[in-house]
């Protein structure tokens, strides 16, 4: 597979959608302050993971409702790989949900605010977003999110052409066995882990509460992303921890079958939530 247009598609995706992030901003007029940014250790860490248990609780199979649409995704992902030769592609397809889930997750935030306001809710409260002032900017980010998910696709399989490819495996297992006994499979993994390290501490790094703060409060895409950015410098050892739990929360979900998404995934988007209100002074 030939690999060169899709990333430089990809790579035009992210420019223009950078742009038009900046557009926005520029058109809503929004020059508020960048809110204060708090120092936060592990313990608080523990305590949103705890709050965001505390809403799964509270809204029970609503919540489930609502998440089963991702493992349901992620199983269509799957047959996607194997129906069209892009087995090479299938681990990044998976993890890149790392990559979206912050947009993915933005009903749930509006949940779990919702009943800090009022003290209960439903999954309904999640469509609300539809009516929220700062929907241009969520989908502004959401759309920048989605060009660096098609990037890092663009990245891994250009990682399998120079490694095991660029013919596409013959088989499942022919696949597993160069993967996992040839030492251009362990190239493979190693430098995919390492570049996909890289994206993920990007999408980290400008989304750890940039989409939190745009339904809180009526700021800048600019705004959130710097103060997401700040939020990551001033706690690089609670965000780093935070990353981890996020990573490892997906690969769990992840077995069987993305089956256990139904969980984590709203469990960690409750979460986040919390984290960002732990983080960002009000």
């Amino acid at each position: 597979m030939h690999i060169r247009n899709p990333v430089e598609w990809s790579v035009d995706q992210l420019r223009l959608a950078g742009h038009a992030v900046e557009s926005v901003g520029r058109a809503r007029g929004l020059n508020a302050p960048a809110p204060a940014v708090r120092r936060i250790g592990l313990a608080d860490i523990r305590d949103a993971l705890a709050r965001g248990l505390e809403d799964f609780a509270a809204f029970r199979t609503d919540v489930v409702f609502l998440c089963v649409v991702y493992p349901l995704a992620g199983l269509v992902l799957a047959r996607l790989a194997f129906g069209y030769d892009m087995l090479p592609l299938l681990f990044p397809l998976a993890s890149g949900f790392a990559l979206i889930g912050p947009l993915a997750a933005v009903g749930l935030y509006e949940m779990s605010r919702r009943r800090e306001q009022t003290g209960h809710g439903s999954w309904a409260d999640a469509f609300d977003v539809a009516h929220s002032p700062s929907l241009a900017a969520i989908v502004m980010l959401g759309l920048v999110l989605l060009a660096i998910f098609l990037l890092w696709l663009g990245a891994a399989m250009a990682i399998y052409d120079m490694t095991l490819g660029p013919e596409p495996p013959a088989s499942v297992g022919g696949f597993a066995h160069d993967v996992l006994t040839t030492s251009r499979g362990w190239a493979m993994m190693a430098i995919g882990v390492g570049v996909g390290f890289l994206f993920a501490l990007l999408v980290l790094s400008i989304t750890a509460v940039s989409f939190p703060l745009l339904l809180d409060r009526e700021v800048g895409v600019g705004t959130a992303v710097m103060t997401s950015v700040r939020t990551v410098i001033a706690n690089p050892g609670p965000m780093a921890l935070w990353g981890l739990v996020v990573a490892a929360g997906l690969v769990l979900g992840s077995i069987p079958a993305f089956l256990g998404l139904i969980v984590v995934m709203p469990t960690l988007g409750h979460a986040t939530w919390h984290l960002y209100r732990k983080v960002v002074a009000r």
